[in-house]
């Protein structure tokens, strides 16, 4: 008798797992879509942070591209073309500045079709020092709005650096790893872009990062 009853209450503590976890994912796939639509609001709203929205009439993420260059860092980037009646305005680069002070830094850099750049964010999260390097960070100090304007043609190589260094940027006081390693990574990103913009508004879309949601 009492094996009968152990029997049964495992049957029962069985069917209860296997219900919880059947909701468990029947909840999962349906808040799936939501969270994806989440992320690309989110997305949506930095690019425009870094190009203006007057400088484009498609959609940046129905129009990107996936590039791989050492210039801008280990592994794949997204690039997101800019273009106003079907004619190239400029472009949102991600890309990573593997030398932070934390680890790895990843940006979205806004640059126009003359090679200027439109804006710089850094993409959350990071590891940054709190209260030191973490003023990479929009949201702690406007530091990083001092890329705007900036382009190879009006800033010498020499100047992609931090004050300390002989550059023209400001660094943070007590932390001059983060800067550095921020203006080095924008300073390759124009590189790159300098070499590539041609080749970059040829390709075709990457299917595979569509935009998936409407506003």
């Amino acid at each position: 008798m009492m094996r009968q009853a152990i029997t049964r209450n495992a049957l029962v503590l069985a069917l209860f797992a296997i219900g919880t976890a059947a909701v468990l994912a029947i909840t999962n796939n349906s808040t799936l879509p939501q969270i994806q639509c989440n992320r690309e609001l989110a997305l949506k709203n930095s690019l425009l942070e870094v190009i203006p929205a007057d400088r484009f009439d498609n959609v940046l993420l129905a129009d990107s591209v996936v590039a791989t260059d050492p210039l801008l860092g280990r592994g794949e980037h997204m690039i997101y073309r800019a273009r106003m009646g079907d004619q190239p305005t400029g472009m949102v680069v991600q890309a990573t500045a593997p030398d932070g002070y934390g680890g790895a830094i990843r940006l979205l850099i806004g640059v126009d079709q003359n090679g200027t750049l439109t804006g710089v964010r850094m993409i959350p999260p990071h590891n940054e020092t709190p209260g030191l390097g973490d003023n990479i960070d929009i949201r702690k100090s406007d530091w990083i709005t001092g890329f705007n304007g900036q382009s190879l043609s009006n800033t010498d190589d020499s100047d992609w650096a931090v004050r300390k260094d002989g550059g023209k940027f400001d660094a943070f006081t007590g932390a001059t790893i983060t800067p550095r390693a921020v203006i080095g990574a924008v300073h390759r990103t124009l590189k790159y872009v300098a070499n590539e913009q041609a080749a970059i508004f040829s390709l075709p879309a990457d299917t595979d990062h569509q935009e998936s949601c409407n506003d």
